[in-house]
């Protein structure tokens, strides 16, 4: 063998020896961002049941409630864990990841104990009005919560680069979840049929929602008058239409379909929001949000709160059990799917993440329960109310000394007791053997005492989460299953309020990124929401949340 061949030998055996080692994998190539959907979608319904969900089941069709059921995941038992279970709470907390003790939304109204002012959640006079001409509908901002929210978060963890807009016909609805620092609030106006917000946020409606109030289209949907969607003999889940339990609209002669709204002109600006197509124009302002904002349209999140409230002001004119109540979730059902089919068009699907839940539930109407040898019963707000106002003025010499009974708790007249040296500790107790004996009534509870009350803990929980010391009354009235606080032997309609299940089981889906397929019938907290979205999107939970993630539902 010559020199040449050789090393012609030496340099193949090298190759082959090279060659036959494993290759070095290639160093990952690091990530820029951090992975969170594109857009953050939250939907409430304000006063859906859960059973909702499963109630219409077969009547929904593929696109809405049971795309969010069969593509995402649910928390089946979602409750809300403290009183009173009302709609600013619910908003409250869905979004802070906390309760009233702490958030400070202790009512929808709520009496400032120290100096017995009747205060509204949102109210603001040093802000005003943008977009009408009616002076108290946009004087309204959130300064009164006391916490962040999973909005507020999330624009503080891209230091403001990620854009909340809120949108509910309720102001409530749309100001508390969009938190404080919101980019943009908008709610309807009844005066004047225009979406509107306040100066909190600022000096001018932008172009594209003064066009889409230019639009009227209020008026051009209830001009379509108001029919069920199907068969109205197919509604078999509901009372029949024409019953003793629902209410009116003014000047109808009954509770009936067909609702002739485009007979009423002159109130359509207030109608709206009594009739499913609240629902249908508010997600056409989600929608019109989605598009004009361009949310979602980068890879820094935005989110995009919505409340639908038609469904509150529905069911608490014509009760659960109502034709009119059926016939909304079938339309609300409607409406969603083509909110979501909007959604993956426009941002993608697989590029956003929705949730759904409700601020509270409903109780069925007293005189339906009756009439099915179901125990019940109304308890008698504003004549109780007098009734003890005597005694105590008869016993303690001390006119007026209760001053409220809202959200189930006793607000005393701490001016009027000073004026009549009457003493508070005595009033108190002679305040609570009086409800004690009072039909209906299961529990009366001083709050400084909240602690050691022999009641149920899960009551004793609920009391506590919900006293806030500063705008929460000094006694707590929890009254026995199925009853409610109202007026009149058999009121119409339906109301919330209570600890009952009826009030407090609440939905909670989620689908899209980061969202695996599932269930869990584990028990979970209102609470619990907030915590499992700031996970999700990798934020800092709100700073008065108590609640836990849900961490099941993540992939």
């Amino acid at each position: 063998m010559t020199f040449k061949t050789l090393v012609i030998t030496a340099l193949v055996i090298t190759t082959l020896a090279v060659s036959a080692q494993p290759k070095r994998p290639s160093p990952p190539v690091p990530k820029t961002t951090v992975p969170r959907p594109k857009l953050m979608v939250g939907i409430m319904v304000d006063q859906m049941r859960w059973d909702y969900l499963y109630r219409f089941y077969e009547r929904y069709g593929s696109g809405g409630f049971k795309r969010m059921l069969n593509e995402g995941f649910s928390a089946e038992n979602t409750y809300i864990n403290y009183i009173p279970s009302v709609t600013a709470i619910g908003h409250a907390s869905v979004y802070t990841g906390s309760v009233p003790a702490i958030h400070g939304m202790a009512g929808n109204d709520f009496i400032q104990q120290s100096t017995g002012r009747t205060v509204y959640c949102v109210e603001d006079t040093t802000v005003s009005t943008v977009g009408s001409s009616t002076v108290v509908a946009g004087q309204m901002s959130p300064r009164n919560l006391l916490s962040t929210t999973m909005t507020d978060e999330l624009r503080l963890a891209t230091n403001f680069r990620s854009k909340v807009i809120a949108v509910a016909s309720k102001d409530r609805g749309s100001i508390l979840p969009g938190g404080h620092a919101a980019n943009a609030a908008y709610w309807y106006d009844e005066d004047t049929g225009n979406w509107v917000t306040s100066t909190y946020y600022m000096n001018a409606l932008p172009a594209w929602v003064s066009n889409f109030n230019a639009q009227r289209l209020h008026e051009k949907y209830l001009k379509q008058d108001w029919n069920t969607l199907y068969p109205i003999n197919t509604y078999v889940q509901s009372s029949k239409d024409d019953n003793r339990y629902e209410g009116r609209f003014a000047g109808m002669t009954s509770s009936t379909f067909p609702i002739k709204t485009s007979e009423m002109s002159a109130r359509w600006n207030t109608l709206i929001t009594s009739t499913p197509y609240g629902s249908s124009l508010t997600l056409d302002l989600a929608k019109a949000a989605v598009e004009n904002e361009s949310l979602g349209a980068d890879d820094i999140t935005d989110f995009l709160a919505v409340s639908v409230s038609s469904p509150d002001y529905i069911g608490h004119q014509f009760g659960p059990n109502s034709i009119e109540v059926e016939d909304t979730y079938l339309r609300l059902d409607r409406d969603l799917a083509s909110f979501l089919t909007y959604l993956d068009t426009k941002v993608g699907k697989g590029n956003y993440t929705v949730f759904l839940t409700a601020d509270h539930a409903v109780q069925h109407n007293s005189g339906f329960m009756a009439d099915n040898r179901i125990n019940t019963g109304v308890f008698q707000t504003s004549a109780n109310m007098r009734e003890l106002n005597t005694l105590l003025e008869n016993e303690f010499k001390v006119k007026g000394a209760i001053r409220s009974f809202s959200n189930y708790q006793v607000s005393l007249n701490y001016a009027a007791i000073e004026a009549g040296k009457g003493n508070i500790a005595e009033i108190k107790t002679r305040t609570i053997e009086f409800l004690k004996k009072k039909e209906g009534v299961a529990f009366v509870v001083d709050m400084e005492q909240a602690q050691t009350a022999n009641i149920p803990a899960s009551y004793r929980e609920r009391i506590i989460n919900g006293y806030n010391r500063e705008r929460s009354g000094v006694i707590q009235i929890i009254l026995k299953p199925a009853w409610y606080s109202g007026s009149g032997a058999s009121p119409t309609g339906a109301t919330h309020g209570t600890v009952s299940p009826d009030d407090t089981h609440i939905p909670f889906l989620l689908m899209g990124w980061g969202i695996k397929h599932g269930k869990t019938n584990a028990s979970h907290n209102m609470t619990d929401i907030a915590p499992t979205i700031t996970g999700l999107l990798k934020i800092q939970e709100p700073n008065g949340n108590i609640g836990v993630a849900v961490h099941e539902a993540y992939k």
